[in-house]
C-alpha cells in the first residue's frame, strides 16, 4: 500500500497554520486527516498541564508523531498543525520527528508571518497572550529543512493552500 503524505504546517500561534488547514480541508482536489497540538493537549487533564505543561505537553507531541505515522500508513495524508520547539523536555525534536516517520513521506512547510502581525493577531483572537509567538519564535528549532515556505502576512489561507499543494503534489512530487 502506497502511504499518504504526512504534511508538517511549522509555525508559531497566529501564524496562520489552522486557517490554512482549514483552507487545505475545503479543497476538492486532495483529502487530509489532521493532528494538531491543540487537538492533542486536549487529551491531557488541566490538572497535570499545571503541574508540568511541558512534561505532559512534550509526551503527547510525541503520540501524535506516531498517529501521523499510523494514517500514513494506512495510505491516508495527514496534515501536522504544530510548532517544532527545542524545550529541553523534546530534545532533539526535531530529530524525533525525522526519526519517527523516518519511512513516510514527510513535507515540513514553514508558516511564516511577522511577529509583530503574530501579535496584533493574539490580541484580536483573545485566547492567547500578545507576547506568545515571539517566545515560541525563540524555542524554534532551527535548521529545518522545508520543503515549501507560505507568508500568510502576504497571501491568504486559501492562496497559502494552493501553493503548498501546487509545490507538493505537483508532477514528480
Amino acid at each position: 500500500m502506497k502511504k499518504g503524505r504526512v504534511i508538517f504546517l511549522n509555525g508559531v500561534t497566529s501564524a496562520g497554520k489552522t486557517s490554512i488547514v482549514e483552507a487545505l480541508q475545503e479543497r476538492d482536489d486532495i483529502f487530509f486527516y489532521v493532528v494538531a497540538n491543540d487537538l492533542f493537549q486536549e487529551m491531557i487533564g488541566d490538572k497535570y498541564l499545571r503541574q508540568n505543561y511541558w512534561k505532559y505537553l512534550s509526551e503527547v507531541i510525541i503520540m501524535m508523531y506516531h498517529t501521523a505515522r499510523l494514517y500514513s500508513d494506512m495510505g491516508k495524508n495527514v496534515l501536522i498543525d504544530g510548532i517544532l520547539v527545542e524545550r529541553e523536555e523534546l530534545k532533539p525534536h526535531y530529530r524525533q520527528l525525522t526519526e519517527i516517520l523516518a519511512d513516510n513521506p514527510l513535507d515540513i512547510v514553514e508558516v511564516y508571518c511577522p511577529l509583530e502581525v503574530c501579535r496584533q493577531r493574539n490580541i484580536d483572537r483573545g485566547d492567547r497572550y500578545e507576547t506568545q509567538s515571539e517566545e515560541q519564535h525563540a524555542l524554534m528549532a532551527k535548521n529545518i529543512a522545508y520543503s515549501a515556505k507560505v507568508d500568510t502576512s502576504a497571501h491568504s489561507p486559501a492562496e497559502c493552500a494552493d501553493s503548498i499543494v501546487k509545490a507538493l503534489f505537483s508532477a514528480g512530487n
